[in-house]
């Protein structure tokens, strides 16, 4: 299906080959792993396939065909038997889920009843039926991507080239694309992939093929990551989220407000406690009738405080069923001919 033949790739004005003496091949219904560090040569391993590049040295076959050997007008029909998916989705932003799918059929010059029938089997597969006419732009970063693949997959590629297609992602959203990769790769499509997602890698337990400086370090049937030394590690900074921020500067207004109030003295105490016994007399009587007619079994009030005494404050029975809208809301002034506005 793939095969590399002791492959050397130098770029002009490099000291380095981007590869060097790379030896591999790959099965038809393989799920391959390209992995190492960056630069290490698996942007170069995918052009080479795709034959966007021809090897300084050595053979690369696809399909059975050496590329080295391949006409250039050629290339167009060798390429409707590989799909490609990259790490930044590459859609039209001016098309719709639909188009963006149609489009490879179209410059490939399918017939219109082709692609009235291919394009939704392709959406549908890899799950966004029901969403032909949105933009890109209404789309979650998953679903792009998910676009992405059904615009490979509509041709019935044969072969399918993944450069890090769940570098954009969100790890639950990568983990969706992963298992959609697994599920095309159950139907027989071969799927080779670079990565630097080494969860998946050791989760998935395929084949790895590893690149070191250009060169093939190891081949490994049931593979994980191996050396992660050279995957960039982010530690972030301990910093509050949002909510326990604003919580905090809730508490520390609170406690400020707090501190500036004026300490309860003696005397503030005694006047609060003469309210509340004021509070508790009935409205036909005087404070001072009050304390002569209570009866003995009655505690005896409270020294009262010096300054005014408080009312009761007596509250209506109302029914609040009959209540207008800005009765209820508090906005009437007691007029009857106001109405309330939109805001309300």
């Amino acid at each position: 299906m793939i095969r590399f033949e002791n492959v050397t790739k130098r770029y002009r004005g490099t000291k380095r080959p981007a590869l060097a003496g790379v030896d591999f091949e790959i099965q038809r219904g393989e799920f391959v792993f390209l992995v190492g560090a960056s630069g290490s040569g698996k942007s170069t391993c995918l052009q080479l396939i795709l034959r966007e590049e021809v090897p300084s040295a050595g053979r690369v076959a696809v399909l059975g065909r050496d590329l080295r050997s391949l006409a250039n007008r050629k290339v167009p029909y060798f390429r409707r038997h590989i799909g490609s998916v990259f790490q930044d989705f590459r859609l039209l932003s001016t098309k719709t889920v639909f188009q963006n799918v149609a489009f490879t059929l179209q410059v490939t010059g399918s017939s219109r009843g082709f692609i009235q029938q291919a394009v939704p089997e392709a959406l549908a597969l890899v799950g966004l039926d029901g969403k032909e006419k949105r933009m890109p732009h209404e789309l979650s970063g998953g679903e792009q991507q998910r676009v992405a693949i059904a615009r490979a997959l509509v041709n019935r590629p044969q072969v399918l080239l993944a450069d890090e297609p769940t570098g954009n992602l969100d790890p639950a959203t990568s983990v969706d694309i992963m298992q959609l990769l697994a599920r095309i790769n159950a139907g027989g499509t071969t799927v080779l992939m670079a990565t630097h997602e080494a969860a998946f890698v050791d989760q998935m337990q395929r084949r790895v093929i590893e690149l070191r400086d250009g060169e093939m370090v190891r081949d490994e049937v049931h593979g994980g990551y191996g050396d992660r030394s050279m995957i960039p590690q982010l530690v972030p900074e301990q910093e509050r989220g949002a909510a326990a921020t604003a919580a905090l500067t809730a508490v520390q207004a609170v406690q400020r407000q707090t501190e500036s109030l004026e300490p309860l003295t003696v005397e503030m105490i005694a006047s609060m406690k003469a309210a509340r016994n004021a509070a508790a007399v009935p409205a036909t009587q005087t404070a001072p009738d009050a304390d002569a007619a209570a009866p003995e079994s009655t505690p005896a009030a409270e020294p009262a405080a010096t300054g005014p005494r408080t009312h009761p404050i007596v509250l209506p029975d109302v029914d609040v069923a009959e209540l207008g809208v800005a009765d209820r809301l508090g906005l009437s002034d007691g007029r009857d001919d106001e109405e309330v506005g939109p805001t309300s």
